[in-house]
C-alpha cells in the first residue's frame, strides 16, 4: 500500500493563493469558484481548485481533517475524487448562515451532480473524512475527533476504473474568499470492509 506523500500532489486546477507545507496545505478560496453539474440549478460550474493524488490502489482509505473561517453562503472545503469535468464525488460542509451549515456530499456521474445533506450547527469549524475506495464503489464518512467516523454516504463513480485521482478541493461559489487548512493526511489499508451479508443475485 502505497502512503499519502503531499509532495507527490498534484493541482488540477491550481488556486491563486496557497501553501504547501510538510503536513498542511492552506488554500485561500476564490470568489464564483465551485463544482457542480446541471441538476436543479441548470447551470454548469466547473473551477474549483484540485489537488490530487493519482492511485492504482483499488482498496484504501484517506483520511484528512480541515479547518475552515467560512463565513458566506456554500463556502466550502473538504475531500474529492475526480476523474474529469463529468464524473466526480464531493464531499464538505457548506456553510449556509449563522445557524447551520450544511454537511453533505455530492456525486456526479455523466454529468449530472445531485446533493445528500443534514443540517449541522454554524459553530463547526473543523471536520475530518475517511474516503474509502472498493473498486468503483466508495464510502465516505466524517467525524469531529479524528477517532469515531460516521457514515455519510455509498456510491458509484461510474468511470473510477483503474487508475483513479483522489485529494481535497476547496471553493466559494458565491462573491466570498476564506481560508481552508488541510492537516492529518493518511493513506492505508481500506477501512470499508467487504460486505458479508445478503448474497448478490
Amino acid at each position: 500500500m502505497e502512503t499519502f506523500d503531499i509532495k507527490r500532489l498534484q493541482w488540477t486546477r491550481e488556486p491563486k493563493s496557497y501553501q504547501l507545507g510538510q503536513n498542511q496545505i492552506v488554500i485561500e478560496t476564490q470568489p464564483h469558484t465551485d463544482l457542480w453539474q446541471r441538476t436543479y440549478y441548470h447551470f454548469q460550474n466547473d473551477n474549483a481548485p484540485v489537488l490530487q493524488l493519482t492511485t492504482e490502489e483499488e482498496y484504501f482509505s484517506f483520511v484528512v481533517k480541515t479547518s475552515f473561517d467560512s463565513k458566506h453562503r456554500f463556502d466550502q472545503c473538504g475531500v474529492v475524487v475526480y476523474l474529469d469535468s463529468e464524473n466526480w464525488l464531493k464531499a464538505s460542509i457548506e456553510y449556509e448562515n449563522e445557524n447551520f451549515q450544511h454537511l453533505g456530499s455530492v456525486v456526479t456521474n455523466h454529468g449530472y451532480s445531485d446533493w445528500a445533506t443534514t443540517e449541522i450547527s454554524a459553530d463547526i469549524k473543523e471536520m475530518w473524512y475517511r474516503l474509502s475506495r472498493r473498486g468503483q464503489d466508495f464510502r465516505v464518512e466524517n467525524s469531529t475527533d479524528g477517532v469515531t467516523f460516521k457514515q455519510m454516504r455509498i456510491c458509484h463513480l461510474a468511470q473510477a476504473t483503474g487508475k483513479i485521482a483522489f485529494g481535497i478541493y476547496a471553493c466559494s461559489p458565491e462573491n466570498s474568499s476564506f481560508i481552508a487548512r488541510f492537516t492529518d493526511f493518511e493513506m492505508g489499508e481500506c477501512q470499508w470492509k467487504e460486505h458479508d451479508g445478503q448474497e448478490p443475485d
